[in-house]
């Protein structure tokens, strides 16, 4: 089981010391990747739904400060000698492609190969139209092209492109990727994201906490590994090529150990109920858990943070054998 934690991109610990005391000290705990999550500017005013919360909202605000996540990546990459990084998840539409294809190229390539693109089309209408990004209500199909674009760049001698939004031909793409292909992950747990997954992907990326396909008991992650598996089936692809890895959003003693309709929640309540859920998805064949361990209680501070990272690698990553 490889295990990640998420590196704060918002809030309090952006500054350049904290993160490089959190990044290095992860590092050297044993954690085997860290996350890094995607917004450029969220307009103050949303009525587009966070997917992961049952109000909707948005747990960091409109009015946080974000920083941009590819440029994280890369001095994240210069701090590390064997983290792996995980984009969770980069938002394709964001971003054109080729230039998007030029940066994770370059990003693979000076990091020796540690780079996994967790990918998603987004959930914020505002933002989209706040940065100029691609047609919001097109995203999945400009999410598909983009992806597509960026695999012919990094594999092709002489890539060459002709789609609805992006076009090119008589190009030199160097150097490319340390890795063939970079790893993609698809987060999300809608049909379209299991299509994608499906079609392309190395792996599936869910979040156990969406309404609309919750993923946060035993029965109902059972359910969601079965619909996956059903897709996978109608698109010929044995479920055992992709990886399956699961984003949990808070950290141990967050929360009381918590009930959803009679069973216990995944991922609620203190370390031993961690280990016995990490342990519960590898059994289904999880092989990447990563966690959040910054922004609640005493974890606001850097101090607090690193401490949670200990308490973490004491109380569950020594557990896990």
């Amino acid at each position: 089981m490889k295990i990640g934690f998420n590196l704060p991109t918002t809030g309090p610990l952006i500054e350049p010391d904290s993160l490089v005391r959190i990044v290095t000290e992860g590092e050297a705990l044993g954690f085997d990747y860290v996350t890094i999550s995607d917004h450029i500017m969220v307009p103050r005013n949303l009525d587009s739904k966070y997917p992961y919360t049952g109000s909707g909202e948005f747990p960091a605000g409109a009015s946080a400060a974000w920083l941009e996540q590819l440029t994280t990546t890369a001095y994240v990459a210069a701090l590390t000698k064997k983290l792996r990084f995980v984009l969770s998840v980069m938002v394709v539409p964001h971003r054109p492609a080729v230039l998007t294809a030029k940066v994770l190229s370059t990003i693979d390539y000076l990091s020796k190969g540690r780079l996994t693109l967790g990918i998603g089309v987004g959930w914020c209408r505002e933002e989209f139209e706040a940065i100029g990004a691609a047609p919001f209500d097109d995203r999945g199909n400009v999410t598909d092209e983009w992806m597509a674009a960026c695999r012919e760049l990094w594999s092709a001698d002489a890539p060459k492109f002709a789609g609805k939004y992006v076009r090119f031909d008589d190009v030199v793409f160097t150097p490319k990727p340390v890795q063939a292909p970079i790893p993609i992950w698809v987060g999300g747990e809608s049909a379209p994201a299991l299509r994608r997954t499906v079609r392309y992907a190395q792996g599936w990326y869910p979040v156990g906490t969406n309404a609309q396909h919750p993923m946060n008991t035993v029965s109902t992650f059972k359910k969601g590994l079965e619909r996956f598996q059903e897709f996978c089936k109608r698109g010929d692809r044995d479920p055992k090529e992709i990886t399956l890895a699961y984003r949990v959003l808070t950290g141990p003693g967050m929360r009381p150990r918590g009930s959803i309709g009679g069973e216990p929640e995944l991922f609620s309540g203190g370390d031993a109920d961690w280990v016995g859920d990490i342990r519960r998805l590898q059994d289904f064949g999880v092989t990447s858990v990563d966690v959040r361990l910054f922004g609640y209680g005493e974890a606001q501070t850097l101090q607090g943070t690193i401490d949670n990272m200990h308490r973490f690698r004491d109380g569950v990553l020594s557990k896990l054998g």
